[in-house]
């Protein structure tokens, strides 16, 4: 299993669940770097919660990822591979993935989607109070460009990413160590540990064929 493909909107708290089965041995996670870090304190503490790489339109990589059904496999995966150096499952996670869920399950059957899902207002919300455009990494500005943007189109992806979940038969999981069971990765550490009914996120996984 070469990638595992996580899909959620600003604020929908991706980030977290993400981070959650990152540690896992069997990731890949040379595209670590500490200029490829944030932390925030809104949940009360100071705590890293973005690391490793983002691909997105006018992010560090994905830059063309809003036209992905109009690129290759092959260049697809050179823009995935960029950052990475080592061995093991890759997580390439992107936004604009809630466009693309299909023709990433067509492309690659044999790879997982993860899906990260919050309500429009509790994913704008909490993206604002993460620190909206003073986010250092990722950066929003260049395709988010404002407020009333980010709302638009954290409407349209969780949109998008409903409708692709409808059709399909995920299914949901309730903390990360499930999702690595469903995921056949290893447990990341014990102080890595995410309940997402505490989280108010859900989470949904199609596994591989």
């Amino acid at each position: 299993m070469k990638y595992i493909f996580v899909a959620g909107a600003p604020g929908s708290k991706w980030s977290s669940v993400v981070k959650n089965i990152y540690y896992s041995p069997d990731i890949d996670q040379s595209d670590y770097s500490d200029a490829r870090t944030y932390y925030h304190d809104a949940s009360g503490q100071r705590d890293l919660m973005h690391l490793g790489v983002y691909w997105d339109p006018g992010m560090e990589f994905g830059r063309g990822f809003d036209r992905l059904e109009h690129m290759t496999r092959d260049d697809c995966e050179k823009e995935f591979d960029r950052p990475f150096s080592s061995q093991g499952t890759r997580i390439i996670k992107s936004h604009v993935f809630c466009h693309h869920l299909s023709f990433l399950q067509e492309n690659w059957p044999d790879c997982p989607i993860v899906t990260v899902y919050r309500p429009n207002d509790a994913c704008l919300g909490w993206w604002v109070r993460c620190g909206h455009f003073g986010i250092t990494y990722p950066t929003y500005h260049d395709y988010y460009h404002d407020l009333r943007s980010m709302a638009g189109i954290i409407d349209h992806q969780n949109r998008d990413l409903l409708a692709w979940i409808g059709r399909n038969n995920t299914y949901r999981v309730n903390n990360n160590r499930e999702l690595c069971r469903e995921l056949g990765i290893k447990d990341p550490p014990a102080e890595y540990e995410q309940f997402y009914s505490m989280s108010d996120v859900r989470v949904e996984v199609l596994k591989r064929k």
